[in-house]
């Protein structure tokens, strides 16, 4: 019997064990930060477009973008040397961000630096780039294949909308709307399989030009309709024979940035409410909605999901739910499944926990120019699945070359929508992007990219509910192409189907002449990407921890023919059966004509030359993710005729053909054709929850972090504990049993009667083996629960000559843990006013970064503020402004200053006001 080894952390020992894995801080959904409340710069300075709001009490750290910033299915993420500090709220007027610094006690976070804005692996503050580019060109078309599923069918279609009674869904405040659109077949016999399409987050209310995210949406604004962007899709799909439906997710778009999933697991309710009025309505037609009742009956034994990026990661959770319940408290759908979901697409989706399904057949389409999702982490949802389940389920990233995020969904394409619309990759016309700037040879136009888009939904669609293994070439890195998507030019790679056991750097592989190399890594040497690299890989794109363990590449680079790399296996693995070694394998973007032989060695020792390889670079610039593998295969013919034992495979070798190069080898496998029929696993579910708790006065208490493990059998996943002083999580890897309290995370609260902050304790959980995850992060937030103390102001030299500071005195009625301060902006006085002239330059400029000339008053300087700091165990602080003599004879002048809420940096009510005057010297 195996004893299940569980993790034991207190509070106190959380350091500790981060030391075993130093990591980035993590990504907060909620507006949560690992950065410490008395983090400030080194040099006391913030880069441009940064500020510090809200004092000590209630820190904010403040970004502006000169650039509107629209809302997207990617999180915008401030890090801070290299980590993740957290995820801020936008202000409403589309450029402000701000993240609350809650998560520490003061005195224990190194200071800020190195600020740097993310989304979607893509830096949103970065300079823009400057200079020529060279155009890119797209690659020679790929052979037909022989079949086309981008043809429309038979049959003639009929299109209607039901909108039912809204629904309330945990964690989210107002009610969500249960609307779809349907298309179907007219005159299609029996019963027909059921396409069920969620769109992603967009913006949610609009008049005219105006837009918003709001929800509900205010009177005299329209909901924006994004579940009618896939009408070209359900078309196609209902020609061929499918009933299909897209459902509107408003509710949970204007509302997903308090979820600490995102909204995945709202998204994964709304999907299965809707599913379930479907097998309602398939059993009792007479209740269903008339465009429903006038259709044909709906299959619901044969179901495929298509999400759209934030749309895609909630239909892998309603996939993920429906075999495997999720704890109660957390789902908004309590009844039973009673639809087979057979597979999914997902297009440019999100994958923030990244666990994907391992059981479930899927087609992920990573547009090559998205501009929101821009690492196109939905790789994660091939990846991810290796060696987690049995490896039956196919599971195929598509890569579309010049497309972006939003024309998949023709609501999001400007001249299409019936509300305002863009095209996500924003180009600079100053420097146009050789791939992705719509001129380009590379770009596709929205109608190009749609109809590619519908083509390989499909494709998905025959080969998963019509088991049509014709199509599976376009899919499964066979290198055949659709032409209807034609001229896209759409590449393909998978893994799972009929791949036997292989090669996996992760999976205890060890390598000479090449490097192992860490997907995601702080350190340069470790990393598979040097940091300088022009552009960025999917394979790569960094979680809500870093660095992280399991996730390798190996790395290879030569500077002359002939150079060999070994990838040795700890156990040889069995390729009998297997027509062909296939390899997914990349170089770098617009590089041309890299050659490598491939050759294996049994356990005794004989060797097989099995041919060689030639592999170009995917067009790509320092704005795209063009590091992505192709699939190449090899047969295995040759290790027949040399004798070979494919039953017992030790090693194999790359052996460079070219004069120097650099490639990255993810994995390689024994290929054979078919897809088999995939059966989902028993497997233990895991989910994390969040408890806040009371800081209390006195006294020690321990609380647990919530885990729920249901399901059968066993399974391993890594945990990591994030140290809220550090941002460093510390991982084990830990078996778990439905019921058990294998992952345990104890966590000691000190109660006391100082004032102090929130602190939040974070756990995350990934699945290694045999096991699945819902909720991937959790943990216990302990609220300050003492009151602040009483702020005051006095003035020490209020009123003074010229060339003398004005100077007041804050007080606090005690002294607390914190560092407390108050934030105060200039604001009209009595005439007349102090002006730009009667302070000092320099003091103008480095505090509200404004010249003195043209002369005016200080209250029309923007952005003049004050900052005063009490540091933790003092009581007051002093704040001064400088002014200056000059000749001119004048009358006294004025200046007052009002406090600023920390949370709207407008002024308070009630609060505190600095008032001063200026006597002439003379």
């Amino acid at each position: 019997m195996v004893r299940a080894r569980r993790i034991w952390v207190t509070a106190a020992a959380l350091l500790a064990v981060a030391g075993a894995s130093p990591g980035a801080a993590v990504a907060q959904v909620q507006p949560r930060s690992q950065a410490g409340t008395s983090a400030v710069p080194e040099d006391g300075t913030l880069p441009p477009g940064w500020r510090l709001a809200g004092g000590r009490a209630a820190p904010q750290l403040v970004w502006r973008s000169d650039r509107p910033v629209p809302m997207g299915d990617a999180r915008v993420e401030f890090r801070s040397g290299g980590r993740l500090l957290g995820v801020p709220r936008p202000d409403a007027d589309g450029h402000t961000f701000r993240l609350p610094l809650d998560g520490h006690r003061a005195g224990v976070s190194p200071p800020l630096r190195g600020l740097q804005v993310w989304s979607g692996g893509r830096r949103l503050d970065a300079p823009r780039a400057t200079g020529a580019v060279a155009a890119a060109r797209p690659p020679a078309p790929l052979p037909a294949n022989a079949v086309d599923p981008g043809k429309p069918g038979a049959y003639r279609t009929t299109t209607g909308e039901y909108s039912l009674k809204s629904v309330k869904l945990p964690g989210l405040s107002a009610p969500v709307e249960m609307r779809g659109v349907v298309v179907a077949p007219v005159g299609a016999p029996g019963r027909r399989p059921l396409a069920l399409f969620l769109h992603g987050r967009h913006f949610t209310c609009y008049k005219g030009r105006g837009i918003t995210g709001d929800w509900p949406c205010k009177p005299g604004t329209r909901p924006v309709p994004s579940h009618r962007g896939y009408l070209r899709d359900q078309k196609l799909l209902a020609s061929q024979g499918y009933v299909t439906v897209s459902v509107s997710a408003n509710g949970i778009n204007g509302q997903d940035d308090a979820a600490e999933d995102g909204g995945a697991q709202a998204r994964s309710s709304l999907v299965r409410l809707h599913l379930a009025r479907w097998a309602d309505w398939a059993a009792h037609p007479e209740t269903a909605p008339p465009v429903v009742r006038h259709s044909p009956r709906a299959d619901l034994s044969r179901v495929l999901l298509v999400g759209h990026s934030r749309g895609g990661e909630g239909v892998n959770r309603a996939a993920l739910d429906s075999l495997y319940p999720p704890p109660a408290d957390q789902d908004g759908y309590h009844g039973p499944v009673r639809w087979t979901i057979r597979g999914m697409v997902l297009i440019g989706p999100t994958v923030f926990g990244q666990n994907p399904v391992p059981d479930v057949p899927s087609v992920t389409i990573l547009p090559g120019c998205d501009g929101d999702v821009s690492d196109l982490q939905g790789e994660v949802y091939v990846d991810g699945t290796r060696a987690v389940g049995d490896g039956r389920a196919l599971h195929s990233a598509v890569y579309v070359i010049g497309a972006d995020h939003n024309f998949f969904n023709s609501e999001w394409t400007p001249g299409q929508a019936a509300a305002p619309a863009e095209d996500d990759f924003s180009d600079d016309p100053g420097h146009p992007d050789p791939v992705c700037n719509k001129h380009a040879a590379t770009r596709l136009t929205a109608d190009q990219q749609h109809r590619a888009g519908s083509t390989y939904i499909a494709a998905a669609a025959r080969l998963f509910l019509a088991g049509d293994d014709r199509v599976r070439p376009l899919l499964d890195g066979s290198g055949k192409r659709a032409p209807s998507a034609d001229p896209a030019r759409v590449l393909s790679h998978a893994v799972g189907a009929r791949r036997s056991a292989g090669f996996l750097p992760d999976g205890g592989v060890s390598v000479t002449g090449a490097r192992l190399c860490d997907a995601v890594a702080t350190s340069p040497a470790k990393a598979c990407l040097d940091p300088r690299a022009k552009g960025a890989s999917p394979h790569f794109a960094q979680w809500a921890t870093a660095p992280e363990t399991g996730r390798q590449a190996i790395a290879l680079h030569w500077t002359r023919t002939g150079a060999p790399a070994r990838v040795s296996l700890a156990r040889p693995v069995s390729l009998s059966g297997s027509e062909a070694l296939a390899l997914r394998l990349f170089v770098p973007p617009n590089s041309r004509g890299t050659k490598l032989d491939v050759s294996l060695t049994d356990s005794a020792g004989r060797t097989a030359k099995l041919g060689g390889i030639s592999a170009d670079g995917l067009p790509g610039s320092e704005r795209t993710a063009s590091y992505w593998a192709r699939e190449f295969r090899v047969p295995l013919t040759a290790a027949g005729r040399a004798g070979l034992a494919l039953g017992s495979v030790k090693s194999m070798e790359l052996t460079a053909r070219s004069a120097s190069g650099q490639a990255w080898l993810m994995d390689a496998w024994g290929w054979r054709p078919g897809t088999p029929a995939a059966r989902a696993a028993a497997l233990p579910r895991v989910d994390l929850g969040r408890r806040t708790v009371a800081e209390g006065d006195s006294g020690v208490r321990t609380y647990h972090v919530p885990v729920s493990v249901t399901g059968r059998g066993s399974g391993q996943v890594r945990v990591y504990v994030v140290d809220p002083a550090t941002g460093k999580a510390g991982n084990r890897l830990v078996t778990v049993h439905p019921g058990g309290h294998d992952i345990d995370v104890p966590v000691e609260v000190k109660g006391n009667t100082r004032y102090g902050t929130d602190v939040s304790y974070d756990v995350l959980v990934k699945a290694v083996h045999g096991a699945v995850v819902g909720s991937y992060r959790g943990g216990v937030t302990v609220h300050d629960d003492d009151p602040a103390p009483a702020m005051t102001v006095t003035p020490l030299a209020g009123r003074v000559t010229e060339g003398h500071a004005l100077k007041w005195r804050l007080s606090l009625s005690e002294a607390v843990d914190v560092d407390m301060s108050a934030l105060f902006a200039v604001a009209p006085a009595t005439a007349p006013e102090l002006s730009t002239k009667d302070v000092p330059a320099r003091w103008l400029e480095e505090t509200a970064g404004a010249k003195a000339d043209p002369e005016r008053p200080l209250s029309k300087v923007g952005g003049l503020t004050l900052w005063v700091d009490i540091p933790a165990g003092r009581t007051s602080a002093d704040i001064t402004v400088p002014t200056v003599a000059d000749r001119v004879r004048e009358r006294a002048e004025s200046v007052r200053f009002r406090q600023l809420d920390m949370q709207t940096g407008e002024p308070r009510p009630d609060g505190l006001v600095l008032s001063g005057s200026v006597r002439d010297a003379s």
